[in-house]
């Protein structure tokens, strides 16, 4: 009888460490990449376990601001981070970031347009183009730096569908339902094979950089730093630079 409520009494004891859970927001162009640093982080910690929610990282810090019971905000680019920080949504941290990506134009195969730059948008050919909302969507921000960088955006304004996060553009593009669209390089690599083609990788004014802070009001405000840093481990960047995402 006491080795039963030995047990008993042991198992209570272990109950909240089995319970611990990390809710880590992250953006949707990561969604291929994070489960697996989030399984080598429970790896080094047992008893913990990480939840992941994605969406588009502008539509992720609205979450946030209704409802703090996520933990971490990952995947964001140096505008959202600098919104959630003034917001006081999020902990100010200089080293975020944690990986690096390029911007690319890509092109259904199925159409076979005569599509090879990023000036080719204007042709009459081209009456469709898809990009996250620049609002809620880094890659729509840097898409539309893209664009004003070669004076593109009067020629192509009306041609623009919005999208809710990069993952819809890639779907867009992928199911030929525009003629052209923005996305990142590690998300047309990972596109249905034969379904995508990238015709240009596009240079952008501000450096395509991830960043991740701890949101404030945390429950768990240092288990969830440890899962920021380990973000830029070595462990983390090797599955990253196997998907191919850049080193910051």
């Amino acid at each position: 009888m006491k080795r039963i409520l030995f047990l008993i009494g042991a198992l209570l004891l272990a109950l909240p460490a089995l319970a611990q859970t990390l809710v880590v927001a992250v953006d949707s162009s990561l969604a291929a990449a994070m489960p697996a640093v989030a399984r080598s982080f429970e790896a080094s910690r047992p008893g913990v376990r990480v939840t992941l929610i994605t969406g588009a990282a502008g539509a992720l810090l609205e979450q946030v601001a209704r409802d703090t019971r996520a933990d971490v905000l990952a995947g964001t680019d140096a505008e959202t981070v600098a919104l959630g920080v003034q917001r006081k949504l999020l902990v100010p941290d200089l080293r975020s970031a944690f990986a690096a990506n390029t911007l690319v134009l890509v092109v259904p195969v199925s159409l076979n347009l005569p599509v090879r730059r990023l000036s080719d948008l204007a042709r009459p050919e081209v009456v469709r183009i898809a990009m996250g909302r620049q609002a809620s969507v880094p890659a729509g921000r840097y898409a539309r730096e893209a664009i004003n960088a070669q004076r593109l955006w009067p020629s192509v304004q009306r041609k623009v569908v919005f999208a809710d996060d990069e993952t819809a553009v890639l779907k867009l593009v992928a199911d030929a339902d525009v003629e052209a669209g923005f996305v990142y390089s590690t998300s047309a690599a990972a596109a249905p094979a034969g379904r995508v083609r990238v015709v240009e990788t596009l240079p952008t004014t501000t450096p395509i950089r991830y960043q991740a802070n701890v949101i404030i009001g945390s429950t768990q405000a240092a288990m969830a730093a440890e899962f920021v840093a380990h973000l830029r481990s070595d462990v983390a960047r090797v599955e990253f630079q196997r998907l191919g995402f850049g080193l910051p």
